[in-house]
């Protein structure tokens, strides 16, 4: 049995599959009120594939657990996440369950922690598939082993009968994505997903991905704070900033010519075979806001050397730089003020439209 692959790659829709809006997502802790995601708004068309990128602690995983419904106790959201036109913000737990893993599924950092350790690979395989698309044992069976075949998994026949402790940490992360993939979702959400494992195997895991997504024509949004992950496997990328966007476009465009002074910034920080040997690493000074008590104005202002009194007002809203290019800086870096880490970046990117 062979599940059917819809190649949509050279066909991709610039109609919007997933349309968030003004989103916003809070945590309350012993501190304060968390701000994780404060106003974020994006769009991801059809068969696209959308990396967010950002430090670690600036909302990009709270902002896909909102997307998805399942933020921890103690938490809130609001604004609109459109579905194919559906608001997910407004469906009851129950609705939701219908779109989790039907419509909508999601790659988890630790594969280890998202497996059930106590239940075979079979089981977590196949359970979406009877559920949602009502096949029976034998036929979901069947899928099962397809999908491990698809995503690289060697004798699929044993691995089936393993429990997840039994599988390395990349066979870990290619079963989590075959579950995710199992019920042919429309929009795929990666978060982190090759955090814990070795780096040869964390490129078998995205080059995987972007395969699958381009041969499926799902969309997709892959998640990471490697720039470099990110700018050969996507089509367009969103920068977050302390729960902001700071600057979005197509990957090409925002990775060859950066405007935000933070994503500048992060270009700069990204090793590259360009640097002198043995030269130190440029680092961004300072640390991200504290997310209970934010700056009123550019988040990144007190890190920027282009801080200005304007820069602590309150924004700057998200303005066109390009076709397609948006930026919220009110002091934009020239385009032709690419560093060497950053033109090795860019060169990536375009390998993303090949």
């Amino acid at each position: 049995m062979v599940i059917p692959k819809r190649r949509f790659s050279r066909l991709m829709s610039t109609e919007p599959v997933l349309r968030v809006r003004d989103l916003r997502a809070h945590i309350g802790t012993t501190r304060g009120v968390v701000r994780a995601v404060d106003g974020v708004s994006l769009d991801l068309g059809r068969a696209q594939a959308l990396g967010v990128v950002g430090e670690s602690g600036s909302g990009k995983s709270v902002m896909a657990r909102a997307i998805m419904g399942i933020l921890p106790a103690r938490s809130g959201c609001s604004g609109e996440v459109l579905f194919q036109g559906r608001d997910l913000l407004v469906l009851s737990r129950k609705a939701r369950a219908q779109v989790w893993g039907k419509q909508i599924a999601m790659v988890f950092q630790d594969p280890g922690r998202s497996l059930n350790p106590v239940v075979r690979v079979e089981r977590q395989l196949t359970e979406g598939m009877r559920r949602h698309l009502g096949v029976g044992r034998s036929e979901a069976r069947g899928r099962a082993l397809d999908l491990l075949r698809e995503v690289g998994v060697p004798d699929p026949e044993k691995r089936l009968r393993n429990f997840p402790h039994e599988l390395s940490g990349g066979m870990r992360q290619r079963v989590m994505i075959a579950t995710a993939l199992a019920c042919e979702p429309t929009l795929l959400i990666a978060d982190e997903p090759t955090t814990a494992l070795d780096v040869t195997v964390q490129r078998q895991i995205l080059d995987l991905l972007r395969e699958v997504q381009r041969d499926r024509g799902m969309s997709m949004m892959l998640i990471s704070h490697d720039l470099a992950v990110v700018a050969g496997r996507t089509d367009r990328v969103a920068v977050m900033y302390a729960g902001r966007l700071a600057e979005s476009g197509s990957t090409r465009e925002v990775f060859d010519a950066p405007r935000h002074r933070y994503t500048h910034a992060l270009l700069d920080a990204t090793p590259s075979l360009e640097h002198v040997r043995h030269a130190p690493m440029r680092l961004i000074p300072g640390a991200l806001p504290d997310p209970t008590s934010p700056p009123a104005g550019c988040r990144f202002a007190p890190r920027c050397a282009h801080v200005d009194d304007a820069c602590v007002q309150p924004g700057p809203a998200m303005s066109p730089v390009g076709a397609d290019h948006d930026v919220a800086c009110l002091h934009p870096a020239d385009t032709g003020q690419a560093t060497a880490a950053a033109a090795g970046v860019a060169a990536e990117a375009g390998k993303s439209l090949a």
